[in-house]
């Protein structure tokens, strides 16, 4: 993710300081508009996180405004504010915000908690909102028990990354479906292909949506899992501990400086300053990397995430709107989201920011827009291919208890997770070895699935 992706989380990162002042300020209309939510009025409180393309959507909001009449209060947090706002309100079901911006991670046990309301009848009689234009793993990770609890804003996968122009001059070939040894294999021979370039960036920084996140698709692909179907903890089981050790390797030999302390927004600019020759990461970054002022735009070729023992690997991450059950203004959180991810959305983006700036990763129609494929031409057939065969259901090869590829979707992996990806990364660092790293984790989960054994 830019999270977990994702996330995303260099779009969050990007926004913190632009959108410290707007949270307060927004914050404030939010509290004051609470009272008219609650009485069913016209006016609609919306909490969201302050990523670029969510502060896009609030200056568009008069146009919603224009439509339906509907005033949106918006209170806008930073990701990790957001998520401790959310909680509180959604789980008091105080009824304070009608819609609010909720991951694929959430959505399943906030729906088993019944704090979220489904969406179903609504969907049913919105026939312009066409949910079957929805990408289908989008549509099921944001579902549970047959219930569709969210509707996907913009959606990523995660991606290979590489300079077409180094690999040239190398006479290095990129397979469009590369497995990770191919990867490792090239790494290697493009390591030092320009002075001070590294063969490969992958994330080492700890965080259960830095290292955790690319490492656990690559667990998947590689046979293991966190858990077994009836919650025994997997971390020391040899398919676990064989990928973790493949990661760390090849991030230690052939990885960028500073891995230990590399996320995201690292190696982005590593990729982008030429100092790395290959990135695996969320698909998000291409919109960066091609942008006009990028330095690599026009240089970096696309494919799938690299494979071992499954057909695909990427892994799914989503910004969605869900509305609050306590909500006493349902029907117009429901225009408010049918307007926010519908087909017309991205018409509205486009014609006043651009098409490169429209909400990527939700529904086919926005891959068949010729206005789109043109400004995203570089890399939108790749994402959409890499989304579309996202799995969060079956990431793997072996049963699992609950649904997620690059996290387990339950409410204690964020911290789990976290705990975990400091031994991960005290490893990539040298300061202790996989071993010792998955042995203190594999107690960690112990702890965790004893919640869930019966």
């Amino acid at each position: 993710m830019t999270s977990p992706t994702t996330r995303t989380r260099h779009a969050v990162r990007i926004a913190l300081a632009a959108g410290a002042a707007t949270a307060l300020l927004a914050g404030c209309a939010g509290a004051g508009g609470a009272a008219k939510s609650s009485s069913g009025g016209t006016s609609l409180n919306v909490l969201m996180v302050n990523n670029p393309q969510m502060m896009e959507l609030q200056k568009l909001a008069p146009q919603f405004t224009k439509e339906t009449g509907v005033h949106v209060n918006f209170t806008v947090l930073p990701e990790n504010d957001l998520r401790d706002k959310l909680s509180q309100d959604f789980s008091n079901q105080a009824g304070q915000y009608d819609v609010a911006t909720v991951s694929n991670y959430e959505v399943p046990f906030y729906a088993k908690n019944q704090w979220l309301l489904p969406l179903d009848p609504y969907i049913a009689k919105d026939k312009a909102f066409d949910q079957s234009d929805v990408l289908a793993p989008m549509r099921d990770s944001l579902s549970t028990g047959g219930k569709v609890y969210a509707e996907p804003f913009y959606g990523e996968s995660s991606f290979l990354m590489y300079r077409k122009d180094v690999f040239a001059a190398k006479h290095l070939t990129m397979p469009a479906k590369p497995t990770w040894q191919q990867v490792a294999d090239l790494a290697a021979k493009a390591d030092g292909a320009q002075p001070g370039m590294r063969g490969i960036c992958l994330r080492g920084q700890p965080g259960w949506g830095e290292v955790i996140a690319p490492l656990t698709t690559m667990v998947n692909t590689m046979g293991g899992t966190w858990f077994s179907k009836d919650w025994k903890a997997q971390l020391t089981a040899p398919e676990f501990v064989n990928a973790t050790k493949f990661y760390v390797n090849l991030v230690r030999q052939h990885g960028e400086a500073g891995a230990a302390e590399s996320g995201y927004a690292e190696c982005l600019n590593d990729l982008t300053q030429g100092k790395v020759s290959m990135w695996y990461d969320s698909t998000a970054a291409a919109g960066s990397l091609e942008a006009a002022d990028s330095p690599v735009k026009g240089k970096i070729g696309y494919v799938q995430a690299p494979v071992d023992k499954t057909k695909s690997s990427g892994w799914l991450y989503s910004w969605a709107w869900g509305v609050q059950k306590a909500s006493r203004n349902a029907d117009n959180a429901w225009k408010f989201i049918s307007w926010a991810s519908g087909k017309e959305y991205p018409q509205l983006v486009g014609k006043h920011s651009g098409w490169a700036n429209v909400p990527p990763g939700t529904r086919a129609s926005l891959y068949a827009d010729p206005h789109y494929r043109a400004a995203a031409q570089a890399f939108s057939g790749v994402v959409e291919e890499s989304i579309k065969s996202a799995d969060p259901i079956n990431p793997g090869v072996q049963p699992r208890p609950t649904m997620g590829i690059q996290f387990v979707d339950i409410p204690e992996f964020s911290d789990l997770g976290t705990k975990v990806s400091q031994h991960i990364s005290a490893a990539i660092a040298g300061h202790e070895s996989v071993d010792q790293a998955l042995s203190a984790s594999q107690a960690l989960a112990e702890r965790t699935a004893k919640g869930y054994q019966h």
